[in-house]
């Protein structure tokens, strides 16, 4: 399975509804950067996806981009074939 990184804050609660959703398919582990205890990673974040706002989700090198992208990709059918790359 691809390695899951997400760049996420405590108190997010797309955050909560993507790691569900991961879950959902078999994720067992994220790799959480958390941008509000490491403020120097959410610049990382911004220059990294071009966004400002959590979660921001990779799987493997891919930038999924956030929660609603996430569910728009599961619904196109893309998510697990890219889990599983």
């Amino acid at each position: 399975m691809a390695t899951v990184t997400m760049y996420s804050t405590g108190v997010c609660p797309y955050c909560t509804q993507a790691e569900r959703l991961l879950a959902s398919k078999g994720v067992t582990a994220i790799d959480k950067i958390r941008v509000d205890l490491e403020p120097d990673r959410r610049q990382e974040m911004m220059d990294r996806t071009g966004r400002r706002t959590v979660p921001q989700i990779y799987i493997g090198a891919t930038h999924v981009g956030g929660y609603d992208d996430l569910v728009a990709l599961d619904r196109a059918g893309g998510l697990e074939p890219l889990l599983a790359a």
